[in-house]
This record gives structure tokens, sequence and C-alpha cells, in this order.
């Protein structure tokens, strides 16, 4: 290797270096933030079952988060899933209809969450009389990450080896039977990491919701009631600068249930993929 080379890979890896140091202070720097802040609000009342004006509790919309993006999960993961099945395993690759919903796709990645929430009030809200409900949310959340899980699970397919369907191919199996005990297997960490940052993005959305679940800080025990959830929650609070710390607190149970969220995934799909193995 001459001397440019050297000089050129030097230079290139400090600028590795410095921009991992930058992108890890930067978010050590907004969680200890969030933390220092927050932390001292919470309390036992701000976990009651019951909100009111005084306590200001997190509780119901943290069981409305959990509720909304469960929901919200259960109907776009396996439309997405099977979508991706079919643009990877059925359709002709490089074919039209291919190209279209992948431009579809990601025409629908970009486009702002407030645009969902519009069209969510005006067709789930309004038009099919769901009024603001967690059903409405759940539907239109879906939507928004639908695209997400589409192509993260069609990028977890195409990457699986063509060597593993031959061979299952070989040895009898038929195309629907080497989907799912073969390709899916192989594909699941792909397909699981697009279901993590799905949820991610449902559990932080907030504009979207405001249209469609509504701002009323209950446990919903109906699918057709109203329900906030935790940036919801937060956004309410702090515009009413009345209990901005108490928003701080609710940011940082929000960061704990992703924190939770995360680990747990990674848990999950380490034993899966040892099982499998």
């Amino acid at each position: 290797m001459n001397r440019d080379a050297k000089i050129k890979e030097g230079i290139m890896k400090w600028l590795v270096q410095i921009s991992m140091i930058v992108t890890t202070a930067v978010l050590a720097f907004i969680v200890i933030f969030v933390v220092v802040k927050g932390l001292p609000y919470i309390k036992p009342s701000l976990f009651s079952l019951t909100y009111n004006s005084e306590n200001v509790s997190l509780m119901p919309a943290l069981l409305s988060t959990v509720i909304l993006t469960a929901l919200a999960l259960v109907i776009a993961v396996p439309f997405g899933v099977f979508a991706s099945i079919f643009l990877v395993e059925y359709a002709r690759r490089g074919s039209k209809i291919v190209k279209l919903i992948r431009a579809m796709s990601e025409t629908l990645a970009g486009i702002p969450s407030i645009v969902f929430g519009l069209f969510g009030m005006l067709f789930f809200v309004t038009f099919l009389g769901f009024g603001f409900s967690v059903l409405a949310g759940a539907l239109t959340l879906a939507i928004m990450v639908l695209p997400i899980v589409l192509r993260a699970s069609e990028e977890a397919l195409l990457s699986v080896s063509d060597g593993l369907r031959e061979g299952s191919f070989s040895l009898g199996a038929g195309k629907l039977r080497t989907i799912f005990k073969v390709v899916l297997p192989a594909a699941a960490p792909g397909i699981f990491g697009g279901v993590i940052l799905s949820s991610g993005r449902v559990i932080g959305e907030t504009a979207a919701l405001i249209y469609t679940a509504g701002t009323v800080a209950q446990i919903p025990v109906s699918p057709l009631q109203s329900a906030r959830t935790l940036s919801v929650h937060m956004y309410a609070l702090s515009g009413e600068s009345l209990h901005v710390g108490e928003g701080y607190a609710t940011a940082v149970v929000l960061l704990a249930l992703v924190a939770v969220i995360n680990v747990a995934s990674s848990a999950i799909l380490k034993r899966t993929v040892r099982n499998r193995i």
C-alpha cells in the first residue's frame, strides 16, 4: 500500500471514529438530559390508575400505548410479511408490479405522519364512524408502519440464499412448505428488526393519534373508546405549562418502555435463532 492510500485510510478511520463519538455523545446527552429533568418528578401518584388534574397520572397513557402498539402491529405485520412473500417468492423479479409496489411503499414511508392523521380522521373517524377511538388510531398507525414492515421483510427474504430454496425443492418440498419451513425462519432476524423499528415509530407517534385516537386520559375498555398514548400525554402536559416536570417524567417512562421492548425483542430473537440452529 502506497503512502497516499495509507493517508486516505487513516483519514477515513478518524472520520468514522469521530462520527461514532459525536453520535454517541448526542444520544447520551439527550438521554441524560431527559432523565435528570424527569427523574425527580417520578412518584407513586404518577402511576395511579385514574387520571385527574392533580396527579396527572401517566398509567392510563402507558396502558393505552401498549394496547395501540400491539393492535397496530397485529394488523400491519401479517399484511407486510405476506406482501413481501408475494414480491420475492411469487412475482417475477424486476416486473412492473414489483417496481410499482416498491415505489408506493417508499412514497408512503416518506409521507409526514400528520397526513396519515388527517386521512385517518376523514376515513376512519368520520366516514366509517369509528369516532376518536383506539381502533381508528391503530388502523392509522398500521398504515403508517406497513411500508417499514414490507421493506424490511422484503430485504430479509432477498438476503436468504437461493441455495436453501433449491435444497428444499430437491428434497421434495413444495413452494409453500419451503417458504414457511426454510425461507421465513432464515429471514426471521431481518423481519424482526423491521417489527422493532415499527414498534418504535408507533410508540413515539403523536400527530396522527391526536386526529384519530383522541386525547382522553382513560384506560380504554373498548376499541371504540378514545385514549391517549404516552407521547400524546407528554405533549398535552408540556402544552399546558403547568406540569412540565411531569412531562419530562413521562419522557423517562417512554424511554424506559422503548429500552425494555428492544431488550426483550433481542432476547426473543436470540432464543429463536438458537433453537432453530
